[in-house]
């Protein structure tokens, strides 16, 4: 697996990281903690040191199976984890709280569930807008001067947000969505980037499944999934999106490889700061994807890519009304 370096900020990770939401909180039930431990472990043994989870995946169950299953490697991989919520009497309601007292809260409880002393890549999860990014930054600075963490991110902040905290303490990266069916961070988001020196992590690389090709136009979703939610899972949109799969698939045929392996390898093809961070639950697929970091697409394919991405028009939303004023503050 080959290394790549998150912007300025001398951060090393894999080429492609694993996101381990996905094992406990989002798609459904959980994964059974001894077959969530052995995915990750394999991830370990296939090359990759970059492990994404969060407080509020489960809530707390995705940092404590992160944690159990890197255990044993603690000083061979990268952990990343989010502050930015609590959590109503049922654990189910996410209210925005980054107060500074909160913060150092939050890290003391990833700290013991993550069976660490150090994490190496502390993101806001999402903007707070009733605390100054200045306030958030500076706590931060102070916990990495405490030897509590060793790098700053953000988690789809705007690209003012992402220079107010810039300004006070570097941030390593920004975690936000991007893949080809979103593509709004190439306005923006990624020339600040690029001009700060900040790497780039995309959630959801392979759009929630979507550019598998596993996900049918007429696939339903439980109540316990997110995607059922979801504008863009809606079934009129899941039929409409069908033509981005064709694409796709066509593209992969010609290379021999695999729709998720095509989408993976573009994303990596943009920018050499760009860490995208698939989830699964099955070691196939996790073997499918870090296949990816294999492929090579040509100038001229990228190009065709670039042609036959621009002849399609996504339908739905990425996130329902409530969640999408949370984005890109």
């Amino acid at each position: 697996m080959q290394k790549r370096l998150l912007g300025k900020s001398g951060l090393g990770v894999s080429s492609i990281g694993l996101g381990c939401m996905g094992l406990s909180h989002g798609y459904g039930p959980a994964t059974d903690t001894k077959q969530a431990v052995e995915l990750i472990r394999a991830a370990v043994e296939r090359g990759v040191t970059f492990f994404d989870t969060a407080e509020v995946y489960g809530p707390y169950l995705n940092e404590e199976v992160v944690g159990e299953a890197l255990a044993p490697v603690r000083d061979k991989v990268i952990i990343a984890t989010k502050f930015g919520f609590t959590f109503g009497d049922d654990n189910k309601q996410q209210i925005l709280n980054s107060r500074p007292e909160h913060i150092r809260q939050a890290v003391e409880g990833s700290l013991k569930r993550l069976k660490t002393d150090v994490i190496d890549l502390l993101y806001q999860h999402r903007v707070d807008p009733e605390v100054p990014i200045e306030d958030v930054a500076g706590t931060v600075k102070d916990l990495i001067s405490e030897g509590k963490v060793k790098h700053f991110g953000l988690s789809e902040a705007g690209a003012q947000t992402i220079r107010r905290a810039h300004a006070v303490q570097p941030v390593t990266a920004l975690q936000s969505e991007y893949s080809m069916w979103w593509r709004e961070p190439e306005q923006e988001i990624i020339p600040t980037l690029e001009e700060l020196g900040i790497g780039f992590v995309p959630f959801s690389p392979l759009g929630k499944g979507f550019l598998t090709g596993s996900i049918a136009a007429d696939s339903t979703f439980g109540s316990d999934d997110f995607r059922s939610k979801v504008p863009r899972f809606s079934p009129q949109a899941l039929e409409a999106n069908q033509s981005l799969v064709a694409v796709l698939h066509q593209i992969a045929q010609d290379k021999k490889v695999t729709p998720a392996q095509i989408a993976l390898a573009w994303l990596l093809a943009q920018k050499p700061w760009i860490v995208p961070i698939p989830g699964t639950t099955k070691l196939h697929r996790l073997e499918e994807n870090l296949g990816a970091a294999d492929v090579t697409l040509s100038d001229s394919e990228l190009r065709t890519i670039a042609t036959a991405l621009e002849t399609v028009k996504v339908q739905g939303d990425r996130y329902p009304a409530s969640l999408m004023a949370r984005v890109g503050r």
